[in-house]
């Protein structure tokens, strides 16, 4: 082969193509020792082309032609160890040829080291276009293999769904033996617990079966008694027929005996006087137990009281001459006398108002006798009035009586006559706002007041209640002759309505506790201002009211019951249809001899006076 066609078939390479190290080439690929011994070659043959005469270079497209397959062979797949060693010894060979360098000047030992590079190249080219098929085959096998593969991981996927799905519908069946296990463990411990209920329901089914054996035996033995029972009980029931019409004549007798009663009971009390006068003395207020020389009461007599008084003599006796004034009523009770004794002699008169009877009882004498404390009392037992004890006595008697089939209903109100003017005790307003009230009379002549406070009752307790506020409302206030003197006239009425369905019975009648507001002369008190314009008004009220006792107890044809609200308001009490009881309270002490005197005298008037027989309120 001539020097031309060498030089022809060579690749051109290019100069800027990096510069490695062939010693390192065992552990690169071979296309890059490759071109790394070509670029070694390049600069080689560059000074024979000053020699040989230039052509015209191969291009480059064409030269690197064949190498382009060897650049991805080497990419697809690694050299094995052979073809490593091969690539080694051929880098040995190069570079112990480039180690000892030829002369320039020859050309022929030059072209024959290019001739051998060529021939070492060629064999290369061959063993790597060898090696590509190779590899072209292993591709081919690889690819093969990767469709294989993928069919396969395809398949594998799909079964894995399969699986997966089958695991669930696994873990659905776990789940649901888990459930029927304990469902079936749950019904074990029923079952075990019903064995043992079936075993006791056998015993006591046993058992109940003795028993009913027994039971079956007794019945016989019943039954013959339950035969004699039956005829004992005809003629039980023939006796409680018996009884019954017996019990119905009883409580016919019975009715007819309370309202005999109520008749005997009547008239005893008018055998009494339908104004009955009861005196009481009230005990010293320092020291009880003294005696009270003035005030003569007989021992064997409690119905007689004298006042006596030493009195100068005026026909110029040396010695002074006692004057003694004599009184008589229905009860005198002295200065030890209990509130318990006081109340004992007016329960009677109490009793007439659940029978259908007005009943007013009032409270007369000067201040600081002891009128509040003798209708209303104290706090303790032993020393409540005649107000609530009388309250206790209604209440106790319609609860006997409801046993008889009388029925009760009870209305109360509390008003207080104050300077001439009517004032609701149980007014629980503003004061600024207090409604006006008159004294009017209905069409039945009874008297009423507008505006007033009228409140349904049903216990005493509530009745308590009531007096309470209205003692708070009272008008009270300071003076001479009392600490806590009341200023006003207070009426505490109390309505009853009775009715016996059973024996179509009704009765109305009103029970009307006063206490009145004492006469006091202005030298004692020293009333002044306010006071003195109370004393005034509750002077002319007590001087109205003597005035028409004098005319009641003269019978005369007019009777001046308006000129006070004190009368006019007690008018049906002093005048009309009512059992009236007056209690005339005197002081104790000796420097209120004369006001003493001038109520027993005032007393006496009413005492002595007469009025229309009081009859019941029914239908």
């Amino acid at each position: 082969m001539n020097k031309e066609n060498i030089m022809s078939r060579l690749p051109v390479m290019s100069g800027k193509r990096p510069h490695s190290s062939i010693a390192d080439g065992e552990h690169q690929q071979p296309t890059l020792k490759l071109r790394k011994i070509e670029g070694g070659t390049s600069q080689k043959l560059r000074p024979a082309a000053s020699v040989v005469p230039p052509r015209r270079p191969v291009p480059a497209k064409a030269a690197t032609k064949p190498l382009r397959p060897t650049g991805a062979v080497t990419l697809a797949a690694a050299p094995s160890r052979g073809d490593m060693k091969k690539s080694s010894a051929a880098a040995a060979v190069a570079k112990g040829v480039g180690t000892s360098r030829r002369p320039g000047w020859d050309l022929k030992g030059k072209v024959s080291d290019m001739e051998n590079k060529i021939q070492n190249y060629q064999s290369r080219i061959k063993s790597v276009n060898q090696e590509n098929e190779s590899l072209k085959d292993c591709v081919a096998k690889v690819q093969k293999n990767e469709a294989e593969i993928q069919v396969e991981n395809r398949r594998l996927k799909q079964r894995l769904r399969e699986l997966e799905e089958e695991l669930a519908k696994l873990a659905t069946v776990k789940f649901d033996l888990e459930k029927t296990s304990e469902e079936r463990d749950g019904l074990q411990k029923d079952l075990k617990k019903l064995s043992d209920e079936h075993n006791v329901l056998q015993r006591l089914r046993h058992d109940l079966e003795t028993e009913l054996h027994n039971m079956q035996s007794q019945l016989s033995v019943q039954t013959s008694a339950l035969g004699r029972c039956q005829d004992s009980l005809r003629e039980s029931q023939e006796a409680v027929k018996s009884l019954e019409q017996i019990v119905a004549r009883q409580q016919d007798d019975l009715h007819y005996g309370e309202m005999e009663r109520r008749k005997l009971h009547n008239t005893i009390q008018e055998l009494k006087g339908n104004i009955r006068v009861f005196c009481r003395v009230r005990p010293l207020l320092l020291n009880k137990e003294v005696s009270i020389p003035h005030i003569q009461l007989p021992a064997h007599d409690d119905k007689s009281l004298t006042l006596a008084k030493m009195e100068e003599s005026h026909v110029g006796r040396a010695t002074d001459m006692q004057k003694s004034y004599n009184f008589n009523f229905d009860r005198v009770f002295g200065p030890h006398s209990s509130q318990g004794e006081v109340f004992e002699e007016i329960s009677l008169l109490v009793q007439s108002a659940l029978d259908g009877y007005n009943v007013c009882c009032f409270a007369y004498g000067q201040t600081g006798s002891g009128k509040t404390f003798t209708m209303e009392g104290e706090d303790l037992e032993e020393l409540r009035g005649v107000i609530p004890r009388a309250v206790q006595q209604i209440f106790k008697c319609a609860k006997v009586l409801g046993e008889q089939g009388w029925q009760y209903t009870f209305t109360a109100s509390f008003v207080e006559i104050y300077n001439e003017t009517l004032r609701d005790l149980l007014y629980t307003g503003k004061p600024n706002k207090r409604p006006e009230h008159e004294i009017r009379k209905t069409s039945n002549n009874e008297v009423t007041v507008t505006n007033l406070t009228y409140q349904r009752v049903n216990t005493e307790d509530e009745v308590c209640n009531l007096i309470i506020l209205a003692n708070q409302n009272r008008s009270t206030a300071r003076t001479n002759m009392n600490d806590h003197s009341s200023r006003s006239h207070s009426i505490f009425q109390l309505d009853i309505e009775g009715e016996n369905v059973g024996r179509g019975t009704k009765c109305k009648s009103s029970l009307c506790l006063v206490d009145l507001a004492g006469s006091e002369r202005v030298q004692k008190s020293q009333s002044q201002g306010e006071r003195f314009k109370e004393m005034t008004a509750i002077n002319s009220s007590l001087t109205n009211l003597g005035i028409v006792i004098t005319a009641l107890a003269n019978k005369e044809s007019f009777v001046p019951y308006r000129n006070s609200k004190l009368t006019y308001l007690l008018q049906g009490c002093l005048g009309g249809n009512s059992k009236t009881l007056m209690f005339v309270n005197i002081s104790p002490e000796e420097d209120s001899f004369n006001e003493s005197l001038n109520s027993l005298r005032f007393a006496s008037k009413v005492n002595d006076c007469v009025i229309g027989t009081a009859t019941a309120n029914r239908k």
